[in-house]
């Protein structure tokens, strides 16, 4: 591609760099408004600056891939729910053998886990798990939240919904699930498994020495706060009628919090209970009486209601009233308790294998060569209709601001690479960055990983996988897919060779540094040092293993 006129290299360049900026420092002093906001500003700036029209911006938005990274964040909140998670966490402690057991138990449930669920997910749901465990063996959560971010980005690598950068290759390249997964599924498991020998060779004297030296002053976790430990926040976007024992049991909260006087709460509750029996009871009678005389006027079931209201002592609030009459409908079917309990006792159970048999069918649809992206999105609302509830709560869990961030970034790439400048460089490159040979395979690999850190990998992959692909493709359809194949592995090991290099890396360090009574700072430094080692030893012997 020819480059463009100089005035929109210049401006096009300008809105890359904004862009650029904005995606890894996102809170910039001269403009913190984040990487979503810096996403559309730098593709604002592309249409503003007419380096492409607004037709070219809507069309460089790939819905397949937003579709597809929709319908896996939405599985995964139900897989959230269903407490998959909490089962791949107990798994961790789970007749543990010591730090070293645990830390190749974490290497391998991460990596697992996220080339099913991505990557990030992994992250966010373990990561408060991992701290935990360690504090319960007085460990030091160091190596073993290093282990969790570095084993999540291998592990990812091995399938197309494993992380972003795999979703754009699998949507571009046109490769199968089942094609994608073969291809790099040798590299991920020996990844893993040197990655989990470099951990152990690195803090062996720190793992031997069984208490956390670098926090002497930590609080020891409990066993049964490891195994309660709960991964979905107990939020509600709307309020719920409550039913009279419920209701009891919030007043008789609220008022031992509210007042020091003890015996005068007893007392105040116990006044507040019987009124709350006392109307419920009346409710019942005027709805029994209902039914046994239905030509009943309207003049005596307000006297009913009224006589009970003329006693002071039973004065009660209609808003608290309507949920018990919401609950106390009169001609719906009553069941009896035990057949209440069953009911209660198998519903979340069948519901829980409902979501693992969907999601299971949703891998062996994109198995079987399907389309990616409706498979996703037909398994995300299959889950939907099968909760048979209000859909929002789960639905607001639902990343939008990346969704958001990613139809910014595909117009400010595709307006970047509108100015000639990517195939310049890459026409510099490509004689030497030729996939059929060892060398060519090493000199593409390091402008992967350079570029990977510097410009984050989904803008990598965005920049160079056309042309990549182009020029393989002149070789041959297989050197095409390996090539492919190449950027996928290569730009998402890249994520471990620092802290920023990922957001999964990010992620475990901001719910580290976050978590209560367990916070914990991962350094920059600290990644650094094993992250450059174990980048470059995993991704030569992962490239020998791509076919």
């Amino acid at each position: 591609m020819a480059m463009a006129s100089l005035v929109k290299v210049i401006l096009g360049s300008f809105a890359m760099t904004i862009f650029w900026v904005l995606a890894v420092f996102p809170a910039v002093p001269f403009l913190p408004i984040g990487r979503t906001a810096g996403s559309l500003l730098g593709a604002m700036l592309m249409v503003i600056f007419r380096v492409i029209t607004p037709d070219q911006a809507y069309a460089a938005i790939d819905l397949p891939i937003l579709g597809l990274l929709f319908g896996t964040m939405v599985v995964s909140v139900y897989l959230e729910r269903a407490d998959m998670f909490k089962y791949l966490g107990k798994l961790l402690s789970w007749k543990s053998k010591g730090a070293k057991d645990l830390i190749c138990r974490i290497c391998l449930i991460s990596a697992i886990s996220s080339a099913v669920f991505t990557n990030d997910t992994s992250c966010v749901v373990l990561t408060e798990f991992v701290l935990k465990i360690a504090r319960q063996h007085n460990l030091p959560p160091r190596p073993f939240l290093i282990a969790l971010a570095t084993s999540a980005n291998i592990g990812s690598a091995a399938t197309p919904i494993g992380n972003p950068q795999n979703l754009v290759i699998a949507v571009q390249s046109k490769i199968s699930f089942g094609n994608f997964l073969i291809g790099i599924l040798p590299a991920m498991l020996v990844g893993v498994l040197v990655n989990a020998v470099i951990i152990l060779l690195m803090y062996w004297r720190l793992l031997c020495s069984q208490k956390d030296e670098e926090d002497a002053t930590a609080d020891v976790v409990a066993e049964e706060d490891v195994t309660s430990h709960r991964f979905s926040p107990a939020t509600m976007s709307h309020q719920t009628s409550l039913n009279s024992q419920e209701w009891n049991s919030a007043v008789e909260s609220i008022n031992l919090q509210s007042s020091p006087n003890v015996n005068g709460n007893v007392v105040y509750v116990d006044t507040l209970r019987n009124r709350a029996s006392s109307v419920e009871n009346e409710i019942h009678r005027v709805y029994s009486s209902e039914l046994e005389a239905p030509g009943n006027s309207n003049e005596s079931k307000e006297a009913s209601i009224n006589g009970s209201s003329q006693r002071p002592e039973e004065t009660f609030s209609p808003k608290r009233v309507a949920p018990i009459v919401r609950l106390s409908n009169a001609h719906s079917p009553r069941l009896s308790d035990g057949e209440e309990n069953l009911a209660k006792r198998w519903k979340k159970p069948l519901w829980k294998s409902c979501v693992y048999l969907v999601t299971i069918g949703m891998l062996i649809s994109l198995l079987m060569g399907l389309d990616m992206s409706w498979t996703a999105i037909t398994a995300a609302l299959a889950l939907v209709a099968l909760d048979f509830k209000d859909a929002r709560p789960s639905l607001d869990k639902v990343s939008y601001s990346l969704l958001i961030f990613f139809c910014g970034m595909f117009v400010t790439v595709d307006g970047f690479n509108k100015t000639g400048i990517p195939s310049t460089l890459w026409d510099f490159m490509e004689p030497y960055a030729q996939v059929d040979r060892a060398s060519g395979i090493a000199v593409l690999s390091i402008v992967i990983l350079v570029l990977s850190n510097v410009a984050s990998n989904v803008p990598t992959v965005l920049l160079l996988g056309s042309q990549v692909a182009a020029s393989a493709a002149a070789i041959s359809a297989a050197d095409e897919r390996k090539s492919w194949l190449i950027l996928a592995w290569v730009s998402t090991v890249a994520g471990n060779l620092s802290l920023l290099g990922s957001a999964a890396n990010m992620i475990v360090c901001e719910q580290a540094r976050r978590a209560p009574r367990l916070a914990y700072t991962l350094s920059f430094w600290n990644h650094l040092k094993f992250g450059v080692p174990s980048t470059l030893i995993v991704t030569a012997i992962g490239l020998l293993l791509i076919r």
